[in-house]
């Protein structure tokens, strides 16, 4: 090992010595590029400074020195393309400089003392995206994005080919201060003050997507805390590192109890087992070599075993001390004390591993070198990628396992289906709880010793886990088949049914019921509560009324959870008959005094018409229960209502506020006794009525109540307790039932929807059949007819539009000024559409849509969300639960044929455009804007004129009808008018055209159609 330090390697101007924040070698070696305060990037030849001592005179050394930054350079990082040079500073820009091959070396500015520049780089690119000083970058593996951070708390991406904003991702709540890669390509890490790393997950985008492209591709993978709760404040820098082979994130700046150290944590899990013990001040840099090593000397073949490969990591930081660590030795393998005078600000491995460069406020870059040996015996790169392939690495949309626990998950859900295919089913598939053994790690001693220990409250964690898995495997076990021998010596194995073996559960699909458990976390909109349905009358042939889901005569059928899956001829009648959801509260409600409200009984099935047997339209009836109930919050909103964007739910403060409207029917069919209707609030009734016949379902909010009784009546009261009108009689069996503000909807046994404004007690139009919407979904397959669906969710918005769910992800709403069902979302958006929204991001619902809305609430507010809540529903019925493979198949063969090449393209359009009807079918005023923004971002990319022509011709109003040949034109059909008048949606139209022609702007090939617009609405005029 050797260190140089040759004396003309600073940043200095005469007497005077700048501090260097960041240093960086470029991908050929050949380079070293620092920045410092003197406001200059620098690049050094790394061969003049290895042989610094026997140098020849007039030899270079500074190859050029690029002066553009007003500030000092906080940040210099190489792309691994070895083309572009990046740079950030603290006068908030970063710039991209690219070599010029062609030019040869000049002199510097005029003035200037620095020597002649041997290469020439140029300023390619100035990037203004933040607000504070530019702290750290960081190019991907493959040069596609480049990321940066700062003191303004923002992370911004940029594309790595055109250096347009991607995004501006706003994680943290501090001043962000690091950054690393994964190499592998899968995420990338940000280390910011608010004590915390967010892990982001990304796909490398192509060299033409645009920021409307990749605007759901970087998410939060995680956030990393437990190491850094009692870290410092005090550190000008965070810099991070990721192993060579992509299974560690070295974490500077954390704490283990009161010592300082480096985490380490691992991949997949994100969690930290072991720490890095030894400076005796904060670590503000840490990189791990981009090599492997091996313990042992490399064979002459280069074919290395696993077992002896290793990785190598630098640390150092305020104590101004350099520690080298191996992942072969519990104790660092260099220790050098007072490397600099100041703290050391960044750290660089050469791409061989073999010399380290290091940067300190004191103005020095120091450079070590080590033999072959001393840390270890350098692996050729080829082991790197083979390591990488693991996690994905060089494998675009490939969705690859992150780590052994997924990779074992993967392995027994294939044996699952494996099994399930032979008819042999003897294991769960997804019983899978890690049994690897606790981690022995070395105990750390007392002192100030270096030494590398294990996280306790990690280790203490493994131990449970290990218990955990005991226990499965003790409970397995219990689960054996029966062998028995038979007279003539042939053994027979009895087969154990699943759901019944032990107490485990069924997780194989069942159309009956739904697990009480159902998950509540985002993204989960299943119903809470499900009721079971008796068995309909099958007297009907096959292939008769595709629609028909219930029947007169009933035949009891007890099904449970431990035999679901011998269900005999109940199970074919399940298949034919979804059952329906009808939510009124949670399967598990708090109640003010903090008990569970299990899910109540039902007593019988209703009693149904004979009549009804010929309806063309049959829907599952509600059975009886002994208690129905709903729970509203002081605003009126049900305590199930999902929180919006993090808030704490409906619940969790102010229970005492909760009101509770119970129905308690008779418990016997005999009883003559009437159901009980009662409002409490803090245990104290508020009034109580009466009702002769049986109650199933309820709903209400801070305007009124309604109870819909087994007869066909709806009885309607005021907060108070006053009924409002006489019962209200429909023409069958209530089995849905919402409210909304003063609307009120209802959904009868025979197909037919019923809305009221109890407020002026009028119907916006007459009841409404849903068997457009359920003959749409049976369609004939060859001789067969395919499988009927059901309605999963029915509401209202504020304006008392019917909006509708089926078991087939599709999403409607009933037009009152057309007449007719519209469709919002359908399988096919999900599955070709490049502005599907999979994973649940995009701006939730403002209350659950079978809920209640308070007064105040606005319109546009209650009705925005809608649009995403049932494209999120579409997503769990049709792409979670496998629906969508068919059209996926469809749409992956076409997209590679010829004459489909604006396949994506097309069909992503038709999408934002079916958003935008559909916003204003519901009123949505935030959304119809959001999406019309989003549709001219990308008519506009793609030079679409004609449609950017309409779009404008029909925003601007009475402005365009004033021409005589425009007024013809809209008369022939003007594609799909948006209403006459200066408003739509609430928005006045020019003012949305303002914004369409500012967006549309930067398009030349556009302008011919946007400048005449900008003109004659002044958004070109300026102050004389």
């Amino acid at each position: 090992m050797k260190f140089i330090k040759p004396f003309w390697l600073t940043h200095s101007e005469e007497k005077r010595q700048f501090e260097v924040y960041s240093c960086h070698v470029s991908p050929d070696g050949a380079r070293l590029a620092t920045g410092g305060r003197d406001c200059i990037v620098r690049i050094w030849s790394t061969a003049a400074i290895y042989n610094s001592d026997k140098l020849l005179p007039g030899a270079p050394k500074q190859l050029c020195s690029i002066s553009t930054h007003s500030g000092a350079v906080l940040a210099v990082r190489f792309s691994g393309c070895n083309r572009y040079l990046a740079s950030g500073s603290d006068d908030k820009i970063v710039l991209i400089y690219e070599r010029d091959t062609a030019a040869g070396p000049n002199r510097p500015v005029f003035g200037s003392k620095e020597a002649p520049h041997v290469e020439t780089w140029r300023t390619s690119r100035r990037l203004a995206g933040h607000d504070n000083d530019v702290q750290d970058i960081g190019w991907s593996a493959d040069s596609s994005i480049l990321v940066s951070v700062g003191l303004d708390s923002k992370v911004v991406v940029w594309s790595g080919h055109t250096f347009e904003k991607l995004k501006t991702l706003n994680f943290h709540q501090s001043l962000v201060k690091g950054l690393t890669f994964d190499p592998a390509n899968k995420y990338f890490a940000t280390a910011s003050d608010d004590r915390s790393i967010k892990v982001v997950r990304f796909n490398p985008p192509l060299p033409n997507s645009t920021a409307q492209d990749m605007a759901s591709t970087f998410q939060l993978e995680n956030s990393i805390t437990s190491p850094f709760v009692t870290s410092p404040l005090t550190t000008y820098f965070r810099r991070c590192s990721w192993s060579p082979d992509g299974a560690h994130i070295a974490a500077a700046n954390a704490t283990n109890g009161p010592v300082s150290s480096v985490a380490i944590i691992n991949r997949g899990t994100w969690d930290s087992e072991i720490n890095l013990i030894g400076h005796e001040g904060p670590v503000e840099v840490c990189a791990f070599a981009p090599r492997m090593f091996s313990k042992d000397p490399v064979p002459p073949n280069g074919t290395v075993d696993s077992s002896v490969l290793v990785t190598v990591i630098a640390c150092a930081g305020q104590d101004k001390a350099l520690s080298v660590w191996n992942t072969s030795h519990p104790r660092p393998l260099v220790i050098t004390q007072d490397l600099a005078t100041k703290t050391i600000s960044d750290l660089a491995w050469s791409p061989d591993g073999k010399n380290l460069f290091a940067t300190s406020l004191d103005g020095s870059i120091i450079a070590i070198m080590f033999e072959d040996g001393d840390l270890g015996h350098v692996v050729g790169l080829e082991e790197n990628d083979r390591l990488l392939q693991k996690f994905g690495a060089g494998r675009r949309g490939v969705g690859l396992a992150e780590g052994v626990d997924a990779t074992r998950l993967e392995e027994m859900a294939k044996e699952g289906e494996r099994k399930e295919l032979d008819g042999k089913m003897a294991e769960l598939m997804m019983d899978g709880a890690g049994n690897g053994a606790a981690p022995t790690g070395l105990t750390a001693p007392s002192g100030a010793q270096w030494q590398m220990v294990p996280d306790q409250n990690a280790a203490k964690g493994k131990e449970e886990a290990l218990e955990n898995s005991r226990a499965i495997i003790v409970q397995k076990k219990l689960q054996q088949q029966k062998v028995t021998i038979t007279r003539d010596g042939k053994k027979r194995v009895a087969p154990v049914l699943i759901s019944t073996g032990g107490n485990q559960r069924s997780n194989l699909p069942n159309a009956q019921l739904l697990a009480a458990n159902t998950n509540t976390g985002a993204g989960s909109h299943a119903p809470s509560v499900t009721l079971d349905l008796s068995k309909p009358f099958d007297g009907l042939p096959r292939g008769g009324m595709a629609s028909l889901l219930i029947g007169n005569k009933r035949k009891h059928v007890a099904v449970t959870e431990d035999d679901t899956g011998d269900l005999g001829e109940d199970a074919h009648v399940a298949k034919r008959a979804q059952t329906l959801a009808i939510t009124n509260g949670s399967d598990a409600q708090q109640h003010e005094e903090g008990t569970i409200l299990e899910t109540p009984e039902f007593i019988r099935p209703a009693v149904i018409n004979p009549s009804m047997t010929v309806s063309n339209v049959r829907l599952a009836v509600p059975k009886v229960r002994i208690v129905v109930q709903t729970i509203i919050d002081s605003s009126g909103q049900p305590v199930t209502a999902k929180p919006e964007n993090g808030a704490p739910p409906n619940g969790t403060d102010g229970t005492e506020e909760h009101i509770i409207f119970e129905a308690r029917n008779s418990r016997a069919a005999t009883d003559r006794e009437p159901t009980r209707l009662t409002v409490t609030k803090k245990s104290q009734t508020m009034w109580t009525d009466y009702l002769p016949k049986a109650v199933l379902l309820i709903t209400g909010n801070n305007n009124f109540w309604c109870a819909a009784c087994e007869d066909g009546s709806l009885v309607v009261y005021s907060f108070a307790g006053r009924r409002l009108t006489n019962p209200l009689i429909v023409e069958a069996q209530p089995v849905f039932l919402s409210s909304r503000g003063w609307w009120l909807l209802c959904v009868t046994a025979n197909g037919m929807a019923h809305v009221w404004n109890l407020r002026t007690l009028k119907s916006p139009h007459p009841p409404i059949s849903v068997a457009p919407m359920l003959d749409i979904a049976n369609t004939y397959q060859g001789e067969k007819a395919t499988r009927g669906e059901s309605i999963t969710e029915a509401g209202l918005n504020s304006e008392g539009t019917i909006v509708m769910s089926l078991t087939n992800g599709e999403g409607f709403a009933y037009s009152k000024d057309l007449h007719c069902w519209q469709r919002l979302t359908e399988a096919w958006w999900a599955v070709g559409s490049q502005y599907w929204d999979s994973t649940g991001s995009a701006t939730r619902v403002q209350a659950d849509t079978t809920g209640s809305s308070g007064v105040a609430t606005a319109a546009a507010q209650v009705s925005a969300g809608v649009i995403p809540h049932l494209e999120r529903r579409t997503t769990q019925e049709v792409l979670m639960h496998g629906r969508g493979r068919f059209l996926q198949r469809i749409l992956k063969n076409l997209i590679n044929r010829e004459g489909f090449e604006g396949f994506e393209t097309q069909v992503s359009i038709s999408h934002i455009e079916n958003r935008m009807a559909g916003a204003v079918v519901l009123g949505a005023k935030e959304e119809f804007k959001q999406y019309l923004m989003m549709y001219v971002r990308r008519i506009g990319a793609e030079g679409l004129k004609g449609k950017v022509e309409e779009v404008c011709k029909e925003l601007m109003g009475d402005f365009a009808e004033d021409d005589e040949d425009a007024r013809d034109s809209d008369a022939g059909g003007g594609g799909g008018r948006w209403g006459i008048g200066d408003e739509i949606v609430g928005w006045n139209k020019r003012e949305l055209l303002k914004s369409v022609v500012l967006v549309l702007g930067k398009y030349r090939e556009l302008q011919r159609i946007t400048v005449p617009y900008a003109k004659v609405l002044g958004v070109m005029e300026t102050d004389e």
